[in-house]
């Protein structure tokens, strides 16, 4: 029965990702699945920063610079590759998908000695690195990003495309990914590593003192987010068929801190919901010229009324926050 509760929601998830496909279809709304795939995939980095934000306490302004990373990897070495990778470009999204563990282990440790807004600062000015390097790098084409993105062959006729013809395929394919991201989430949080990271949370003295390797534990799950964030964007910018250096802006990095800030910082799957919801709303234009400021102000109201996210304030609804810091078992 426990094991049952403890993945329910990944049941839910599977449960309503196939009635949100039937009824769209049934209704001739089936366009709504162009937003709903690439909301998925933006969902990816909201719930590897929910790893990282709710679990070791460890707040990053720059997640959109590891999104684009892997989008703008697998970008060039599908468009621009040599040799294997130009006759196999599905080779691109793993090499992405690595390379940006390797950036964000060189970059988590030194940054990740930094705490509060320290941390939050370091990690702003890599996203800005990140924001500017696209911006003057040809290889990148700069402002006007890089097309003609080729689709990719996966396996048993899969393709991640943006062909109207492959709707239904992608959409799928886009939330089996985000399940299997929540089903190792909930895995790695009720984990000897998930206890560990609640210990962090409470106390980085207190859980060093009593075993717990802090460096290691915060290093792992910084890299952990990032590649969850590599693999959305890898995989958004072959269904997109393109990528822009809007992916890599700072506004990008807030907005990603607002959705799990809203979903609970604790909650994995609140923070799947509420990013899945308010992504697919900015995708349809529901916010208008206003996009932006939508998610500075969501942040700031949070922070202020509801620190414990949207779902927080139902009593029962919000587990796996934050516990008191003690020894992994």
């Amino acid at each position: 029965m426990s094991l049952l509760r403890r993945y329910l929601p990944v049941i839910l998830l599977a449960a309503v990702v196939v009635i949100v496909q039937i009824l769209l279809s049934a209704t001739k709304l089936d366009y709504f699945l162009t937003q709903l795939t690439m909301s998925a995939y933006y969902t990816l980095v909201t719930l590897g920063l929910c790893l990282l934000m709710g679990y070791a306490g460890q707040v990053s302004l720059g997640h959109a610079g590891f999104f684009a990373i892997g989008a703008y990897t697998t970008a060039v070495l599908s468009t621009a590759g040599a040799g294997l990778l130009r006759f196999a470009p599905w080779l691109s999204i793993p090499t992405a998908v690595v390379l940006t563990a390797l950036v964000a282990l060189v970059i988590g440790m030194p940054v990740l000695r930094l705490r509060g807004h320290y941390l939050a600062m370091a990690t702003l000015a890599f996203g800005f690195i990140v924001s500017r390097v696209i911006l003057g790098t040809s290889l990148f084409g700069q402002a006007d990003g890089i097309s003609d993105i080729p689709a990719i062959r996966l396996f048993a006729g899969l393709v991640i495309s943006g062909k109207r013809t492959l709707r239904v395929q992608n959409y799928y394919i886009a939330w089996t990914l985000v399940t299997i991201g929540l089903f190792l989430a909930i895995n790695l949080v009720g984990s000897r590593v998930g206890r560990a990271l609640r210990a962090i949370n409470g106390n980085e003295e207190a859980a060093a003192a009593m075993g717990v390797n802090v460096s290691r534990y915060k290093l792992a799950v910084f890299v952990t987010s990032a590649v969850y964030a590599s693999v959305g964007g890898a995989f958004l910018a072959h269904y997109n068929g393109g990528i822009g250096p809007s992916e890599a802006g700072v506004m990008k990095s807030v907005r990603y801190v607002a959705l799990v800030a809203a979903g609970g910082m604790g909650s994995p799957w609140g923070t799947v919901a509420v990013s899945a919801l308010l992504t697919f709303l900015s995708l349809r234009g529901a916010f208008g010229l206003f996009d932006d400021a939508v998610f500075g102000a969501l942040l700031v109201a949070i922070m202020l009324f509801a620190p414990n996210g949207l779902f927080g304030l139902l009593p029962g609804l919000r587990r796996g926050g934050p516990r008191r810091a003690g020894r992994p078992r």
